[in-house]
């Protein structure tokens, strides 16, 4: 038997009044769900415990089958680990996102308007974080490249317990209400100011900008964390298991458990994504030995954090059509039985355009017998019709596997 979990980051949605009243999953075209979801499970799963905020990084944890309120220690640690940044113990790391604030006015009258600094290019970034290194750089604290907009700041000895707002969380408002607060807040406020005046006239910003493109004219700094440890996947479940993600907190988590990191070339965070190319290559780890692959596929919820419905749509197609009809053929094809669970981590609606904590839809399907529950189609709907619910989110992968 081969496990696969297909997770839509940021999938669910609420009801958007321009599609007829219709969440994403219900106004997309999905034969292949709507195929398997009559022989499903179908239902609710609770995957960001109460007290924990709705970020990738928990729902994530959770849906991998870690108990996030005995694990989690921060979102960039996870991030720092798939970098391959050593951490000390006392080390805290924070993400250090490239952003487009509003131009003219005080710093903290600012607009946040891109958190993702219009998708700027690894490259770009790159030279961008280097660029800042020697201004912003010190004993204490240090840089690192990530991917796209997505960076780490490492503070040796650093203390832990600040206010920090995710950039996503207030797209197109004032940055006033969202400025770091706690011990080390000025410090982290100076590097951000500080960020700004050394990129604004910056050579890629300015190019960018001739472009009609969002220039990346500063850093936002939250996310902070400590060194995690997670317990190796193949000890806990019996599995020998791999995952794919363009994501650098995903990919930490895998790499912390243990797991294979199945590099795709085309795999880039958005809805531009290979989407196939995900499928067909867990599809080749799967049937050349290993046991269960978690296929990450970020695009939905980049959408949502745009409130860009059509494109959200468009991401939920594709997850249909290019990487669960995919990997069903390729199993069919190799007579191989096969289990699979498709959810998100966590809703990302248009409407709000940041992450929320309410229950998401699952789908448990296998080849070997119906397992039905009265779905006809998988969506939040239909999830909430079952009466099925799955209250601690890390034990849903017991589900799939008992299958």
């Amino acid at each position: 038997m081969k496990y696969v979990v297909v997770l839509g980051d940021g999938m669910a949605d609420w009801k958007i009044e321009a599609l007829g009243n219709k969440t994403c999953l219900e106004a997309a075209k999905t034969p292949t769900l709507d195929k398997l979801a009559p022989f499903s499970e179908v239902g609710l799963c609770k995957t960001v415990p109460d007290g924990l905020k709705p970020g990738s990084d928990v729902a994530n944890m959770a849906v991998l089958g870690f108990n996030p309120l005995k694990y989690y220690t921060g979102r960039s640690p996870l991030e720092a680990v798939s970098m391959g940044i050593a951490l000390k113990d006392s080390d805290v790391t924070l993400r250090c996102n490239l952003v487009t604030l509003s131009e003219g006015g005080a710093y903290d009258e600012k607009i946040m308007v891109d958190y993702a600094a219009g998708d700027i290019p690894t490259a770009d970034a790159d030279e961008l974080i280097k660029y800042l290194k020697p201004h912003l750089e010190s004993d204490k604290f240090k840089l690192y490249t990530g991917i796209s907009y997505r960076h780490c700041l490492v503070a040796a000895n650093g203390v832990f317990g600040h206010e920090l707002t995710p950039p996503h969380d207030f797209t197109g408002k004032p940055v006033t209400w969202h400025l770091p607060k706690g011990e080390n807040a000025s410090l982290y406020l100076e590097m951000m100011k500080r960020s700004y005046d050394l990129l604004k006239d910056h050579p890629i910003n300015l190019k960018r900008k001739a472009e009609g493109k969002k220039p990346a004219n500063s850093i936002w700094l939250w996310g902070e964390g400590t060194k995690p440890a997670l317990e190796n996947y193949e000890a806990v479940y019996g599995k020998k298991g791999g995952l794919i993600s363009a994501i650098d907190l995903v990919r930490g988590i895998g790499m912390l458990a243990g797991l294979k990191i199945i590099e795709v070339a085309g795999a880039t965070g958005n809805y531009k994504t290979d989407f196939e190319g995900k499928a067909k290559a867990a599809a080749r780890e799967l049937l050349n030995g290993l046991d269960f692959v978690y296929i990450h596929i970020d695009a939905p919820d980049e959408c949502g954090h745009h409130a860009d419905h059509a494109h959200k749509i468009y991401s939920i197609e594709q997850i249909d059509t290019k990487v669960i009809k995919t990997l069903t053929d390729e199993f069919n094809a190799a007579g191989e039985d096969f289990a699979i669970l498709v959810c998100p981590d966590h809703s990302t609606p248009c409407a709000h355009t940041t992450h929320t904590a309410e229950p998401v839809p699952y789908l448990l399907y296998t080849n070997k017998r119906s397992i039905s529950n009265g779905a006809i189609r998988y969506t939040e709907g239909e999830a909430a019709k079952t009466g099925e619910y799955v209250a601690d989110g890390y034990k849903l992968i017991e589900k799939l596997f008992s299958l």
